[in-house]
């Protein structure tokens, strides 16, 4: 098997969560070949790695193993299509695709390619999110009947605030349950084991119309001093939805992304017949363990005190290992299964299929919010789409 150190990874976008990838891949021992960004010119003066000319130009390097797409939500499908085509592995970030018939396509394509395919859920990676998988999967908690919490940020809560994810045209029908959102019903079905099979959305947009700057901005950068004009806005800033889990649970999920101090705080609290769990990302070093009976107690990350299997932690106890650190362990289960020749038969990582399930999800969360009412699942899969 070859070592993850002799693999090589060109990354497709230098924005933000583009430069976390590429911090990641180096701590992880991979060489980052090269980077493409919107302009040649523009990924050079980006200074984190090389620059290609061109997607094209990487994707005819015969070092680069592992494409990372990092890129705008509508250039996920072509570009994933081109990866593949081209015998890369591939890494996309979440959504796999603007729409679930374009999700499903990469699906299929990715599995009869027998190359890794990977969408870029990392926040599985947190070491107690692990640790909370453990205890349910060891019954801990006992049966699963309630599920809530949400995921708020404040980075868009100001008219003058602006990303191309406000663009409908680029990041599709969904914004903030498609981006943070999915992170939320994704982390909820991974810890649990359960699909959400029914869902009942309210969606709001709290600005209606922004001050869109002229020029280019990046994600969480200033734009204060730039010529602006005013844009209407159709995509939601808020969603309270209603779900219903396969094993008979119910949930419920604030998403937001105008709450103002609220910088990065996905929550979720699980609760069962034998005990309860909740964990921030605020405060990701803590899982709050809830009890009936007996005192409720604070598990602070430690590894002597965890489950064997919520070993992805590395540092002593006291040591932060935050945000950078879970697209690290993504990146190491993922960069296995490549160093291995393909994909293993049951990937502990979150594979295509996984984003084709955020995609579905997210069509019926916005045919809910249509039509206001419950809509299964199952109502939006089709004969051409691969099995949930």
């Amino acid at each position: 098997m070859t070592a993850i150190a002799a693999l090589k990874a060109g990354v497709v976008g230098t924005g933000f969560i583009g430069v976390v990838h590429v911090d990641a891949l180096r701590r992880l021992g991979v060489e980052v070949v090269g980077v493409v960004g919107s302009t040649a010119e523009r990924a050079r003066e980006k200074g984190i790695a090389p620059a290609y000319e061109s997607y094209e130009a990487l994707l005819a390097d015969e070092r680069v193993d592992v494409v990372h797409l990092t890129t705008p939500n509508h250039l996920h499908h072509p570009q994933v299509k081109q990866a593949l085509a081209a015998g890369k592995h591939v890494v996309c970030e979440k959504p796999l695709a603007v729409t679930s018939a374009e999700s499903a396509e990469l699906v299929g394509l990715a599995e009869s390619s027998g190359l890794v395919h990977c969408t870029n859920f990392n926040i599985r990676f947190y070491p107690l999110v692990h640790e909370a998988w453990e205890r349910v999967h060891a019954g801990e908690l006992g049966d699963v009947w309630n599920i809530h919490g949400g995921y708020l940020q404040d980075w868009l809560a100001q008219p003058t605030d602006w990303n191309w994810r406000l663009e409908h045209e680029k990041a599709g029908e969904l914004r903030a349950v498609g981006d943070i959102g999915s992170h939320w019903m994704d982390l909820t079905q991974f810890v649990t084991g359960s699909r959400i099979v029914e869902v009942f959305a309210d969606l709001s947009t709290a600005i209606p119309v922004r001050k869109r700057p002229k020029g280019e901005v990046e994600t969480f950068a200033s734009a204060d001093a730039i010529e602006r004009e005013d844009a209407p806005i159709s995509s939601e800033d808020i969603a309270h939805i209603l779900l219903r889990y396969e094993n008979g649970a119910r949930g419920s999920l604030v998403v937001s992304q105008v709450s103002m101090g609220r910088k990065n705080s996905l929550r979720f609290e699980i609760d069962g017949s034998a005990g309860a769990i909740a964990w921030d990302s605020e405060l990701h070093e803590q899982l709050w363990l809830g009890r009936r009976d007996d005192p409720n107690e604070t598990l602070l990350r430690n590894a002597a005190l965890m489950h064997p299997g919520a070993a992805a932690t590395h540092l002593p106890a006291a040591h932060a290992e935050g945000f950078a650190d879970t697209f690290r362990e993504l990146y190491r289960a993922v960069y296995t299964d490549v160093a291995r020749g393909g994909p293993s038969d049951d990937p502990d990582y979150p594979t295509f299929r996984d984003g084709h399930v955020e995609n579905i999800l997210c069509d019926a969360v916005a045919l809910s919010n249509r039509e206001r009412r419950w809509v299964e699942v199952i109502e939006l899969t089709s004969g051409d789409s691969p099995p949930l």
